[in-house]
């Protein structure tokens, strides 16, 4: 008897064995704009640039002769580089041409592609380069009107095979990437690398940076 309920004793410490440790879950979202990510934001160094400053939880690119360029260092390897989606708002508070616009990672941390918003005068979206042609020349152009001193959310999504863009809900950009050439536009914005943002002739606000993995 004594036996038997050694046994039964012995199997039971055996089925409930170490307790098991709670796993962490992954990060899935980064805010850009929290306090602990604000002193990562830094002068792009574009030659005559304008300030760039964090009042509060916006982002600010005082106009440039013309180009002024912010990059954020935080974006290590530790952060995606496709199957991820970057969202924020973006207010041109004066001039007339590009505004917030980002370039991040496509594929790869050496890979890099930038999306415009109210380039080429005001009005032109799109994605540069595909295959060497930006996005005034290739298939993502295309044309909105935008006010000053209003805020206007955008949301991007990089996947392996695909771009998508959208302002204010609506997809102004769907590229197919799948073996084609992602590149930067010849010029200063390889000095917002790893991310950043950038204004041409204008000053800018952005906010609510937001990235997550799909």
């Amino acid at each position: 008897m004594h036996r038997f309920c050694l046994c039964l004793l012995l199997a039971g410490l055996c089925a409930c064995g170490p307790e098991a440790k709670p796993t962490v879950p992954p990060v899935r979202s980064w805010d850009l704009l929290a306090a602990e990510a604000v002193s990562q934001w830094q002068q792009a160094g574009i030659p005559d640039e304008g300030k760039v400053e964090v009042q509060g939880t916006e982002l600010i690119l005082h106009a440039g002769l013309p180009m002024t360029g912010a990059k954020w260092t935080g974006w290590t390897d530790a952060l995606p580089s496709t199957g991820y989606a970057i969202e924020y708002e973006a207010m041109r508070v004066e001039g007339n041409d590009i505004f917030g616009m980002a370039t991040f990672p496509v594929g790869s941390h050496q890979s890099h592609a930038t999306f415009v918003i109210g380039g080429w005068g005001g009005t032109v979206t799109g994605l540069s380069s595909i295959d060497f042609r930006d996005a005034g020349e290739n298939q993502t152009r295309g044309e909105q009107r935008f006010e000053n001193n209003r805020w206007y959310q955008v949301r991007i999504e990089v996947r392996p095979e695909d771009i998508r863009a959208w302002v204010e809900g609506r997809i102004v950009v769907n590229a197919s990437i799948k073996g084609r050439q992602v590149t930067l536009r010849p010029g200063f914005i390889d000095h917002c690398l790893p991310f950043g943002f950038a204004t041409w002739n204008t000053t800018a606000k952005i906010r609510g940076v937001r990235v997550e993995r799909l």
